[in-house]
């Protein structure tokens, strides 16, 4: 690794371990076989390792002519964009929330209320409204006593916890 940092060879064949803390700026190249195996954020970890320098760079994919619909999907993302920001919204999309309170990290979330891909903008005014609400140092009381009012349940639901 550190001879191809210095440029004294040029073609590095590695694992995914690759992707940390490597900040080679004469790397321009990588092939990633089996790209199909890969989630988003692996993929845009991995050709984010390349094209740190002043030279343009490429990121080959490769993977079987038969692939999952999903995999495709994670595929033609690669292809359409580096932003990460857009690369997480389609993972989130294809992948699912899974558990925001647990484990899970794919799959649907068990909200009975409101979806967080589906009610994207009411949550976001939700959420604008609960931040002025706490900024607001003469509504703190009132914010306080309804924190207070809630039931156990609720409070072990949502983990609210006392500080201080």
């Amino acid at each position: 690794m550190e001879q191809f940092r210095r440029n004294e060879i040029q073609i590095l064949v590695a694992t995914t371990v690759i992707e940390v803390g490597v900040d080679v700026p004469n790397a321009t190249m990588m092939i990633i076989e089996h790209a199909d195996r890969f989630g988003l954020a692996q993929l845009h970890q991995l050709r984010g390792r390349i094209g740190r320098g002043t030279q343009k760079s490429q990121c080959i994919l490769i993977a079987p002519k038969k692939i999952t619909g999903e995999a495709q999907q994670r595929l033609e993302t690669m292809v359409a964009t580096s932003n990460g920001f857009e690369i997480a919204e389609r993972d989130l999309k294809l992948r699912g929330p899974g558990e925001f309170f647990g484990t899970r990290q794919h799959g649907d979330a068990a909200f009975s209320v409101a979806q967080p891909l589906r009610d994207h903008e009411l949550l976001e005014m939700a959420r604008r409204e609960a931040f002025a609400l706490a900024e607001d140092p003469a509504k703190t009381a009132e914010v306080v006593a309804r924190l207070e009012s809630l039931s156990a349940a609720w409070q072990k639901r949502y983990q609210l916890a006392s500080v201080g």
